[in-house]
This record gives C-alpha cells, sequence and structure tokens, in this order.
C-alpha cells in the first residue's frame, strides 16, 4: 500500500528525526542505538498559530490550608468534612492536598517504563543500505486487566514502530508485552503483559491507575507529572494547567498545556491531579530556545472510549514481512482540518486500487473513505499502514468505507480478504 503525501506528517516513535532552526512541538519520547547515544524524538510539525500563553494563576497554598482549617472547625455538618478518595490500598488522600509526595507514593505503583527495539534501515544511496538496532524508552500507566492480561495505555508514538516492547514495572521486574491497539490519530495505544508472565510479588506491588475527569479540570489547578524521563526510570514534575483546548498539529484532539517538565521519555506516563487520578496522558513540548514551560497531555476524558476499544481488541504479534498483508491501494489522509473545510469524512482517502488485489476483489473503489478497520477506527494512512503489520494474507476482515453518494455521504462495510504485501 503506497502513501501519498496529503497529510502533513506526525512524528512516529523511532527512525523519524527532523532538524529544525525554529521553535517544533516535540514528541516526549526518547531513542538511542545499541552503540549507544540518545536522540531527541522532534516533530515535524510547527505548533499552529504559534501562540504565546500566559503561565495562568499561580496555586497559593496559604488560602487552601485557611480552607482545610475551616472545615475542620465546622465538621458538626455535612459541608464541613472534608471529601476522601479511596485507593486500590485503601490509603485515603484529602481532596485538594498540595503534598505531591502523597500523590506519588499512591500513583508510582500503577506507573510503568515502556522499552522498546527495533531494526532500522539506513539508505547510503550508491552504497546500498545498512541495517541498524535502535532502541527507545517511554512511560505507561496500569488501566486494567482480562483473563489472561495486564493492560497498560501509553502513546501510539511509543510503541508503533517497535520490533519489541518490554515493560519494567514500580520493583525493577521487566516483562515481554505486545502491542493491543493503535490510534495515531489521538495518540494513544494499549500494550498487554500475559499475567502468567509477572512474578507474583511483582503483581503485589502493582495496581491499577484511578482515572479522573479532564473535562472538570481549572486553569490554575496544579498537576503532577510521572514518567520515564530520559530513560532513566521514574522521575516526578509538577506545575499548573496552563491553558486547556490548545490545539497543535500533533494530535487530533486539543490538548492540556502545562509547565509541568514533560521530557523525553515522559510520553504516555501519566498527568495526575491533585486526588491522585490520571487527567491526562504526557505527549509532547513545546522546544525552542525562547520558549520554556509549554508542554502537553492528552485529555484522557477524551480518549476514554478510544483506549476501551483498543483493550477489547485481539492481542497480535506482528507479522514476518514475506507474510504480511496488503490491501493493495494507493492513500492518503484526510486529517480533521481538510475534514472539516471540505465537509469530507475524517479517514484515509483511497486515490487508486491495484489491480487484481484485495480492494479490488472486495469492491472497494477510488473515492472511497476508509474510515475502519476490523472494528478499529482509522485516521491516517499512516496508521492504517502500522496496523497492517499485524495481518497476514488470507485473512478476511471487515473494512469500513464512506462514499458520496447522491451528494452525501454513506457508510458501508465491507468483507476483504488481505493480499499478500509485495
Amino acid at each position: 500500500m503506497e502513501h501519498d503525501e496529503i497529510k502533513v506528517k506526525k512524528s512516529g516513535s523511532l527512525g523519524r528525526f527532523f532538524k529544525r532552526t525554529v521553535a517544533v512541538v516535540t514528541t516526549a519520547a526518547v531513542f538511542g542505538g545499541v552503540a549507544g547515544g540518545v536522540f531527541n524524538l522532534v516533530a515535524k510539525d510547527k505548533l499552529k498559530g504559534n501562540e504565546k500563553s500566559s503561565i495562568g494563576s499561580i496555586v497559593n497554598e496559604a488560602v487552601n490550608d485557611i480552607e482545610t482549617v475551616e472545615k475542620e472547625k465546622s465538621s458538626d455538618n455535612n459541608d464541613g468534612v472534608i471529601q476522601t478518595v479511596t485507593t486500590n490500598e485503601n490509603t485515603n488522600i484529602e481532596k485538594g492536598t498540595l503534598d505531591v509526595s502523597d500523590i506519588v507514593e499512591n500513583a508510582m505503583p500503577s506507573i510503568v517504563a515502556i522499552n522498546v527495539k527495533a531494526t532500522k534501515q539506513v539508505d547510503q544511496g550508491m552504497f546500498g543500505t545498512y541495517e541498524y538496532e535502535a532502541s527507545g524508552a517511554g512511560s505507561g500507566f496500569i488501566i486494567g486487566e482480562n483473563d489472561d492480561e495486564l493492560l497498560i495505555a501509553t502513546n501510539n508514538h511509543v510503541v508503533s514502530s517497535a520490533d519489541t516492547v518490554s515493560v519494567e514495572f514500580i520493583d525493577g521486574e521487566s516483562c515481554d508485552a505486545k502491542v493491543k491497539g493503535l490510534d495515531s490519530g489521538y495518540d494513544v495505544a494499549v500494550v498487554a503483559v500475559p499475567l502468567e508472565n509477572i512474578p507474583a510479588n511483582t503483581r503485589e506491588k502493582i495496581k491499577i491507575a484511578k482515572l479522573g475527569s479532564s473535562d472538570e479540570l481549572k486553569v490554575g489547578e496544579q498537576v503532577v507529572v510521572i514518567g520515564n524521563a530520559l530513560g532513566y526510570g521514574q522521575s516526578v514534575t509538577t506545575g499548573i494547567v496552563s491553558a486547556k483546548e490548545r490545539t497543535t498539529t500533533t494530535n487530533d484532539l486539543p490538548l492540556i498545556q502545562t509547565d509541568a517538565a514533560i521530557n523525553p521519555g515522559n510520553s504516555g506516563g501519566a498527568m495526575l491531579n491533585m486526588k491522585g487520578e490520571v487527567v491526562g496522558i504526557n505527549s509532547s513540548k513545546y522546544a525552542s530556545t525562547e520558549v520554556e514551560g509549554v508542554c502537553y497531555a492528552i485529555p484522557i476524558s477524551e480518549v476514554n472510549d478510544i483506549i476501551n476499544s483498543l483493550s477489547l481488541k485481539e492481542t497480535r504479534d506482528k507479522v514476518d514481512e514475506k507474510y504480511r498483508a496488503s490491501l493493495g491501494i494507493k492513500c492518503g489522509t484526510i486529517t480533521s482540518e481538510i475534514a472539516e473545510m471540505y465537509g469530507v469524512p475524517e479517514g484515509v482517502l483511497v486515490s487508486e486500487v491495484i489491480d487484481g488485489s484485495a480492494a479490488k476483489n472486495a469492491g472497494i473503489k477510488k473515492n472511497y473513505i476508509i474510515t475502519g478497520f476490523d472494528g478499529q477506527r482509522i485516521t491516517s494512512a499512516e496508521q492504517l499502514i502500522e496496523i497492517l503489520e499485524y495481518y497476514r494474507a488470507g485473512e478476511q476482515v471487515e473494512v469500513k468505507v464512506q462514499y458520496l453518494e447522491d451528494d452525501e455521504y454513506v457508510e458501508k462495510t465491507i468483507p476483504v480478504v488481505l493480499g499478500r504485501k509485495n
């Protein structure tokens, strides 16, 4: 499947490094080769509008302390009772506390480090190509488990290009993991670790993260960020919500802006409110010598449904390239901006259908827009290519498309027997 350059590319996880002389949005993942060295993964896209934002109001500890005292004095009525949130370990955290150490102690067992490896190929022109193994680091947090697997949320750009994925828990135990589902448009992914591979003593120390509501966040509210910064292991930074609904070209969603440091390796980690609830997924930062403290997180409330959907997918291994599936189309991405501008569905535009291909045999036609594949939402050609790496030729899947009929787009689900990648 060929990919036409209809969209502005997002940064991926491994081997996509772009130099910029102006401010850029950089994803918070860190990568290096096996021979040594660490690289910052830099997104090609610049921040839309180059907006300048104020840091926002500073949280006043003294005011909160006074409010807490007043509540304790009024304990003879319901309004004066300090509300608590009970965690999985039955540890109570007072609502509105500013003691970051309590938040971190309670949340750390649900945060993981994610390490990835991939074989990269470098084209040397007349001298041919050579391969090398690249390694990368990111973060994630535990969102649940099914009968067989522990489920972890992270960023798509952390794991999408990986050949192997491993997860390191709070006690230092490392386990192999598999990518369960990807969504490049929202930059989220779910990875799974077989429960049988996690030692019993490790299972006793880890726990599921408590999810909160990003919709309820207020500008100026304090937040805590935890992640595998620079690949050195878990570290903590703190700041405030500087702004909400910030638009960048690295994500289809408006993001949470914060002055809490989000550095390479933090990608996929948790942004927590002061009740210890996950309200965001660390994603990227605005990098420039003229800019400081402009970092971004994906609002958890906006991706809950996507994460749940990815968690229900069948866990697959990447297929050897000689057996890998293909649709047999040339395509390009209709971004959310293009979709809004021209009144067309967001997804993958089919620009050509190859004769004798799986798509041709199934009845997919030129100008169809692919919006779903095997039950998964499709927003970009890059995402579709990444997903096909997990499917074998000969498998049958359902492909959801939209096409123009009587000046209106209609939706149709088409069964497709996948062909073999040439």
